[in-house]
């Protein structure tokens, strides 16, 4: 067998034998296996593919090969065969994160990075290759790599040298990568091909120049109306001053104007694009319907070394997003798909808690929740506190100060043991003299979009599936609350 055939053969046998109780109910789990980032996220042939960075063969990084599902509504996905394994001299040490394209001829383009393995150096090589397929089978180009180290600029090398998102334009290919400079450290290039085969360096858009990180991962560039959206992964990023961005690995957008022309991009504005605990490397697609939706990968690499591994499989991707832009923030909702889950409906208006309490119908770990808390009706109120995942002495709690604006996300009592990050602070003001938070759960997944998106954070939570309560608290004085709570469907 070919490493592609072993490959298929392997996750074939081993997914057959995972129940699907095992898995989340609508976040894309891999078929066996590792998981991390998303790749060649887009629209073909009727359907949305996801590929992903996968090792079929231990539930640890590995060998990277490409994974693949497809869904008709982004929230069932149907596994489709490995598309990609490194059995080539350009990418013998891995087949890194990329993205896809259709091509006018109706096959579908891959691109991604080729990592060939360390040289005397100690040091691996990182370029960009591409392969072609009708969705299902994909042929490696034999010039690969198509960007090699000979089209870098001065001060760049192939060691950080990676993640491609590739598109069609004006008749033109395009594609941005992530790179590293010797000074300017994480940076973003452009190149351009006529043929998506024959490339040449277009220019550096952004970079770090040392205040964003060290280095940039996974880049998207794309239009929201008239504003250009940049996002990026940036790694060893300090926290701003502002509190916008945490320590460590981010999520960034970096939001300004693009000239097409001369393709200069200016910069304007930088914000995160997740606050949580457990989310990196998002990729974009554009729906047929012009939604731009966003997805990612629903872990952070600083937990996953001494995570527990309960199942065959580790690694899981967030719920996909509609991106939009309110008051010059990029802002996120659940796609509109996930309606087609909602059942049992459960609604609370006018609702006044004081001390701690359960409400009618309000519990489940497979739900949609949505809580308005008006602040303006609850002048005492000073602080307001959500649990979930209750039960057993266990819950994960979010707590909204409302005198200082500042939402914090606590997971710190849902039963990990591990020494990693458990509490998250964010900015949370009242608009209109009103806070709303949208949680979407599905089992260990929370996700929690707040003011409408303003603001998201996702995280995982270890309280077993047994924990279903969901209780309330205020404090100060009584606080007024709105509660609608769908229970979803997987």
């Amino acid at each position: 067998m070919t490493k592609l055939e072993a490959a298929r053969a392997f996750e074939r046998r081993a997914a057959a034998r995972i129940p699907a109780a095992d898995r989340p109910g609508f976040h894309l789990t891999p078929p066996v296996g590792w998981m991390n980032d998303p790749n060649g996220f887009c629209f073909y042939h009727g359907a949305y593919h996801l590929f992903f960075q996968y090792y079929p063969y231990d539930t640890v990084w590995g060998p990277m090969h490409w994974g693949h599902a497809t869904s008709a509504d982004l929230l069932h996905w149907t596994y489709l065969p490995c598309a990609l394994a490194p059995d080539t001299d350009a990418d013998a040490a891995g087949c890194f994160s990329g993205s896809a394209a259709p091509l006018p001829d109706g096959r579908l383009l891959l691109m991604y990075t080729g990592v060939q393995p360390a040289g005397a150096d100690g040091r691996q090589a990182q370029m960009q290759c591409i392969a072609v397929g009708d969705g299902l089978d994909f042929e490696k180009d034999p010039q690969n790599p198509v960007i090699p180290a000979g089209l870098l600029p001065e001060g760049f090398g192939t060691a950080d040298f990676r993640d491609p998102k590739v598109w069609r334009e004006n008749g033109a290919y395009y594609c941005v990568a992530a790179c590293r400079h010797a000074q300017d450290q994480g940076s973003i290039l452009l190149f351009e091909s006529p043929d998506a085969r024959r490339w040449q360096f277009v220019t550096v858009l952004d970079s770090s120049r040392d205040r964003l990180g060290k280095m940039w991962e996974c880049p998207d560039f794309f239009a929201l109306g008239d504003t250009r959206v940049l996002l990026i992964s940036p790694q060893e990023v300090c926290a701003d001053e502002n509190g916008e961005l945490h320590p460590g690995d981010a999520t960034a957008a970096l939001l300004g104007r693009y000239d097409p022309v001369t393709h200069a991009f200016d910069r304007r504005k930088v914000q995160a694009v997740d606050d949580g605990l457990d989310f990196y490397a998002p990729q974009t697609a554009l729906a047929p319907d012009g939604r731009r939706i966003l997805i990612g990968w629903m872990q952070c690499w600083a937990t996953t070394g001494q995570a527990p591994r309960p199942h065959p499989w580790y690694g899981r991707m967030s719920l996909p997003r509609e991106l939009f832009l309110r008051d010059g923030r990029l802002c996120q909702r659940p796609v509109r798909e996930i309606e087609t889950l909602w059942q049992a409906e459960t609604r609370l208006a006018g609702i006044t808690v004081e001390a701690r309490t359960a409400l009618p119908g309000i519990r489940g770990r497979s739900l949609d929740l949505n809580v308005t808390v008006d602040a303006d009706a609850s002048p005492a109120c000073r602080r307001f506190a959500l649990r979930f995942a209750e039960g057993g002495g266990l819950f994960a709690e979010i707590r909204c100060d409302l005198a200082l604006g500042e939402l914090v996300f606590d997971r710190s009592r849902c039963g990990s043991r591990r020494d990693i990050p458990h509490i998250r602070r964010i900015r949370a003001v009242p608009h209109s003299g009103k806070l709303t938070l949208r949680l979407i759960l599905d089992k260990d997944c929370a996700e929690l979009f707040v003011n409408d998106g303003e603001r998201v954070l996702s995280v995982l939570v270890d309280a077993p599936e047994t924990a279903q309560g969901i209780s309330f608290a205020a404090f100060g004085g009584p606080v007024r609350l709105d509660v609608v709570q769908h229970v979803l469907r997987a």
